[in-house]
């Protein structure tokens, strides 16, 4: 623990969730409701086995405390392996032992484990660093600094907070300038106040307006019905199914996926009224199913699988359906996941994703800037290039 002259903060570790009460952890969180660092979501994690220390992600968030209150909190984890995460950084783990030096000291000897903060198996941009009103944000950086180095005199390599919001990366640096900044490049959908799906496609060249509108069709024409499903809606069939379609996709690559039918049943019996389903139906059985969550102003496209194969069954499930579903709640944005060139066309944009990263080790940390010195420009580059792909009249292009 530590004090400050302005502020006197106690840090504290937890080794899970169950440690602070649910109310205090979630008065932190912004009033938009941003539902993947809500204290319903991480506790289902763990309660489910999903983030634990057997699936190489042991709970150890950091938490600040003034007068028995808490004040700041910060999701993290001990990580014994980089999967999951969707920032890669395999090359650092292997390049690694290359910069230990061989006489005694407090260097860490190997890159795992490492601490990580991010929502598990989640690549949603939103904030990291949780602080309540009125709290300041140097005097909570200086108690996190002295954590974070006593981890690293222990034996871990570094800190990694991964889809951090732009603000926070910028206010994080501005107190903090040895943390080292990595972009990447995601694709998003705006809601340009459109009154319906119709609207939106206007704004397209004629080409792409057509060639969607004949992706829609073809689904119908294969007889799939599309049906939304609230969460408070969704029944324990549905689930079941939606998680059997969810497996199915994974195991069509041999693998499993990370999280288990447990996890999504806590989700929706703590916080139903952030989940949406989308579900297909052939001749009234499902057949394909879509997971989203959604706040006050950002729809979250998650988790999809189908058991059948039908042409253009994913753009309508996981892309459609989602954007007709934001422009009718009125939101402001439509986060589909990660990577996708393919959502170029169908008017997702590119948009900049932050990533920041403390390596204690100077000289690693020195080659790994030289490094991110060279990979922002290519980032950069690459998303100036999806942008001149869009599908927009050049008009309403040269506006976003």
């Amino acid at each position: 623990m530590n004090n400050t002259m302005q502020q006197p903060l106690e840090w504290r570790w937890l080794n899970g969730l169950e440690s602070v009460a649910a109310a205090d952890w979630n008065a932190l969180l912004p009033d938009s409701g941003y539902p993947f660092l809500r204290h319903d979501l991480l506790l289902a994690l763990e309660q489910s086995g999903c983030a634990s220390r057997s699936t190489g992600w042991q709970p150890q968030h950091w938490t600040a405390w003034q007068k028995g209150k808490l004040v700041a909190a910060l999701p993290l984890y001990q990580k014994f392996h980089s999967r999951g995460e969707y920032v890669f950084d395999f090359q650092w783990a292997e390049a690694y032992p290359h910069f230990i030096d061989p006489q005694p000291g407090n260097t860490a000897q190997n890159y795992y484990p490492k601490l990580l903060s991010a929502v598990p198996f989640t690549p949603a941009q939103g904030p990291r660093l949780l602080l309540a009103d009125g709290t300041s944000t140097e005097a909570v950086l200086k108690v996190l600094q002295e954590a974070l180095q006593q981890e690293f005199d222990a034996g871990l390599s570094g800190w990694h907070l991964l889809f951090a919001e732009a603000s926070q990366v910028k206010q994080l640096r501005q107190h903090w300038p040895q943390l080292l900044e990595r972009h990447a490049c995601q694709f998003h959908w705006f809601n340009r106040g459109y009154a319906d799906f119709d609207e939106f496609l206007a704004g397209m060249t004629s080409k792409r307006r057509k060639e969607i509108r004949r992706e829609r069709r073809k689904v119908a024409e294969q007889g799939l019905l599309m049906k939304r499903v609230p969460g408070a809606s969704i029944t324990a069939a549905q689930l079941q199914t939606f998680y059997h379609c969810y497996q199915t996709t994974y195991a069509l690559r041999g693998q499993r996926g990370y999280l288990t039918v447990d996890f999504f049943a806590r989700l929706l019996a703590t916080m139903p009224e952030q989940l949406l389903l989308v579900l297909a139906e052939h001749q009234g059985q499902p057949v394909a199913a879509a997971l989203f969550f959604q706040d006050a102003t950002i729809l979250y496209g998650r988790y999809w699988g189908a058991l059948v194969e039908a042409d253009c069954l994913h753009f309508e499930a996981c892309y459609y359906q989602g954007i007709e579903h934001a422009i009718e709640q009125g939101l402001q944005r439509f986060d589909p996941g990660t990577q996708g060139e393919h959502k170029i066309s169908r008017g997702f944009e590119p948009v900049i994703t932050h990533s920041l990263h403390w390596l204690p080790n100077i000289a690693f940390a020195k080659a790994v800037d030289d490094f991110l010195q060279r990979e922002r420009p290519m980032v950069a580059a690459y998303c100036e290039d999806a942008k001149s792909l869009l599908p927009f009249h050049q008009v309403a292009a040269s506006d976003r």
